[in-house]
């Protein structure tokens, strides 16, 4: 006799694959919810830290004119890492320096440096070159996925304004992603257009545009902008959005 599976096991079975499959997406779906909730809870976390280094040292962080009477001075500034928690002085004019002297890198540093954040970062720039960001390196790393958090100024818009909408952008937190082959910054996007505006709407105004969060423009992202009103999105399903929080410093 040849024997095979009764109806009832087969659906059994089919049962079973269902909720394995179920609970798979489902745990995706948690993980991810839970990636995105920590970009705003690492961006609190963040401000902060700049903030309690501001009162403390009355000067921002890679900026400060006299950093190395406090950690010491590495052997050539500004392009040597050094050793322990030597570092090099900024040029103390407000904002963070993407060029010479790295103040975008030497702003992780010294955070570290006064415990204000985990981690230890050579404060220069990557292999790359002196503008390579290296997520875990020289600039901290997030929660989700392979993305990373650099700290740039108003100095640095200036440069590509087009790219940028029309507003001030001060001293801001960029989050996005790079590799350490890029000699280049955090400009690589992380999340969805859906993604971006949730985390967006919940903080602000939802509106990359406008408000303290910002995205690029459609011009430099057109998967996450629409040109047409300069809202994200929402239908696109491909990873194509940056988000600059700016700070208050």
């Amino acid at each position: 006799m040849k024997q095979a599976f009764s109806l009832v096991e087969l659906s059994i079975v089919l049962v079973i694959l269902g909720l394995l499959t179920g609970g798979i997406l489902g745990g995706q779906s948690l993980i991810r919810a839970a990636e995105l909730r920590a970009v705003s809870t690492e961006y609190q976390r963040y401000s902060a830290a700049i903030g309690s280094f501001r009162d403390k040292y009355f000067a921002l962080p890679g900026d400060m004119t006299n950093a190395t009477a406090f950690w010491g001075t590495t052997a050539s500034c500004p392009g040597t890492a050094g050793t322990g928690t030597q570092t090099c002085n900024g040029d103390g004019n407000g904002t963070f320096l993407f060029t010479t002297p790295n103040e975008t890198f030497r702003a992780w540093q010294q955070l570290a440096n006064a415990g204000l954040v985990e981690g230890t970062y050579s404060g220069i720039g990557g292999s790359a070159g002196v503008h390579s960001a290296i997520t875990g390196s020289n600039i901290p790393g997030s929660r989700l996925q392979t993305a990373g958090w650099q700290l740039l100024g108003q100095n640095y818009i200036e440069q590509f304004v087009n790219e940028y909408f029309p507003v001030n952008y001060q001293n801001f937190l960029a989050f996005g992603i790079n590799t350490a082959v890029q000699n280049d910054w955090v400009n690589d996007p992380a999340i969805k257009a859906e993604e971006a505006w949730n985390i967006d709407q919940k903080s602000d105004d939802g509106n990359p545009s406008s408000g303290r969060i910002l995205s690029f423009r459609h011009v430099r992202r057109p998967n996450c902008v629409v040109a047409a009103d300069n809202a994200y999105d929402l239908a696109n399903t491909s990873l194509g959005c940056n988000l600059f929080f700016i700070t208050s410093y």
